[in-house]
């Protein structure tokens, strides 16, 4: 008992504010208790607050607007808080993700982590607003994520950044209030339904684009991968 108490103790606990390497995050984060959650953004560790439905229930809503496109779309893969090890200094666990199985910028390790930047990345920002507009968004973009979301709770807002020329550009809804995804093709999101909860609305919108002729391309170039 008295050696287990020592190697446990060996192990440092992780903290908010930590500087490590990536190999020492995970050496530490080995050690947590299993619900126990942390990131690391350039360098520095983040540990997660408790979650409340002001976080839960947009995140809800979020996944499955993505969890359904996925479905719809063979060759895609979405995830929910999922260990990202993006490079060297940075391993978030993205509130949601959407990539792209074969021929993606991202792979699966033999421990079912994502290595590599998954195409599209979306976040939830309540009190962590300032780190995923800051620090966390200049990090997807240096690894160039393609796509980036930001709901921002307190504003209600959400943020739809797109890469371009190595630089995210705010994505604006056209015309009938409808954002159209450029690396998934079929993948519209109807941005005021989805902020005012209207889920139906938002359903309706992505049905739509499923049923696009750049939806049904898409799914053939992917089978075609296959």
């Amino acid at each position: 008992m008295v050696l287990q108490q020592s190697k446990q103790q060996s192990v440092p606990p992780l903290a908010s504010g930590d500087r490590l390497t990536r190999a020492e995050f995970e050496r530490r984060y080995a050690a947590t208790p299993e619900n126990f959650e942390a990131e690391l953004i350039e360098g520095v560790v983040y540990v997660a607050s408790p979650v409340s439905a002001f976080h839960g229930d947009p995140h809800f809503n979020l996944i499955t607007w993505l969890g359904i496109y996925s479905i719809a779309t063979p060759g895609t893969q979405g995830s929910d808080n999922t260990t990202t090890r993006l490079d060297l200094d940075n391993e978030p666990q993205p509130d949601a993700m959407l990539r792209i199985v074969r021929g993606g910028t991202s792979t699966l390790s033999e421990d079912r982590y994502v290595e590599g930047a998954p195409e599209l990345v979306a976040e939830i920002a309540t009190s962590s607003a300032a780190i995923d507009l800051g620090a966390k968004k200049n990090a997807y973009r240096r690894n160039r994520v393609q796509e980036y979301l930001v709901w921002q709770t307190f504003e209600n807002q959400l943020s739809w950044f797109r890469l371009e020329n190595e630089q995210y550009v705010l994505v604006e809804p056209n015309e009938s209030g409808i954002i159209q995804s450029q690396v998934f093709p079929g993948l519209w999101l109807e941005v005021a339904a989805l902020l005012n909860g209207e889920m139906f609305t938002v359903m309706n919108t992505l049905q739509l684009g499923l049923q696009s002729p750049e939806h049904q391309i898409f799914v053939q170039e992917l089978a075609e991968r296959s």
